[in-house]
């Protein structure tokens, strides 16, 4: 077999295996290292060998990202304040008809599923999102095919306990919402924007103590709203540009001047903002310049 046979078999599920790492991860950086290192590896592979292509390279990525977390590790414990998985770029209506993916990958279930071990949240993502057998999963984590059902269904259990009902809001309401917040927070209509937020409205900020921003969770739209005002004040957004993105399938704002200041991400839930997720921890960012393609 040749190289360009090896390079066309990746090519076509590299978006897969991309959202399978990413999943898993919650880092997009730390996702395009793993397809990388993967592919490496790939490519000494007897493909005469090779049964199911996608299974195999499932498995494979799986394996890296695996290894990933654990390399990781002792940064995560190390660090300052609230960690959120990286803001993952998409085409504005990627994943719009596959509700299933466009929730497995929202930052509400990436936060849900870091609750998880890393091999948990592995069969978790590989049996519930992507459909693979037990024997494959069990192939890709190094466990029995009996300890892979238990932590299936032990995991399975876990998020269905903790979960929000994904009901994405349609495509006009979710413009008439981020357009009317965007109004509101830039001119300091606090009135208007205490209409747009639920009362139990929370923001979440992660910088990593590289920027200013609020440690724990933000709770309350009275809080949540002055939050807002003072992110949004006029003298200061004299100096930077607005520009409405789409990240993890939720409406997204980014706020840049000299450089990159944040991505925020806005979920909406019954026509009322429901949470923020303000990345501004500069090394989060730096994947937020090419949109991604995800699959399943």
């Amino acid at each position: 077999m040749s190289a360009d046979e090896h390079a066309e078999r990746f090519t076509l599920l590299r978006p897969l295996l991309f959202t399978i790492v990413y999943e898993i991860l919650g880092s997009v950086t730390e996702s395009d290292d793993v397809l990388q290192n993967s592919y490496l590896r790939w490519a000494d592979v007897d493909l005469a060998t090779v049964r199911d292509t996608r299974s195999y390279l499932a498995r494979l990525v799986t394996r890296q990202a695996l290894n990933a977390v654990r390399a990781s590790a002792r940064r995560r414990e190390d660090y300052i304040g609230s960690w959120l998985p990286e803001p993952l770029l998409l085409e504005e209506n990627d994943a719009s008809a596959d509700v299933l993916l466009a929730e497995s990958v929202s930052m509400a279930m990436l936060v849900l599923l870091e609750t998880l071990t890393p091999g948990e949240r592995a069969v978790f993502v590989l049996r519930e999102v992507f459909g693979f057998g037990y024997a494959d999963i069990a192939a890709a984590v190094g466990k029995s095919v009996v300890t892979v059902r238990q932590v299936a269904h032990r995991a399975r259990e876990h998020v269905r306990a903790r979960r929000r009902r994904f009901e994405p809001a349609d495509a006009a309401t979710t413009a008439r919402i981020t357009e009317r917040f965007l109004t509101a927070a830039s001119t300091g209509d606090l009135e208007g924007l205490m209409s747009l937020l639920a009362p139990e409205v929370t923001w979440t900020a992660d910088s990593g103590g590289r920027t200013t921003a609020a440690r724990r969770p933000v709770a309350g739209a009275e809080r949540v709203a002055g939050v807002v005002m003072s992110l949004f004040r006029q003298e200061r957004m004299a100096d930077l540009r607005i520009r409405r993105v789409n990240c993890n399938h939720a409406p997204a704002i980014v706020l840049s001047g000299e450089r990159l200041e944040g991505v925020f991400l806005i979920e909406i839930s019954e026509g009322r903002i429901t949470h923020f997720y303000a990345i501004r921890n500069p090394d989060k960012l730096l994947a937020v310049a090419v949109p991604r393609q995800i699959s399943r």
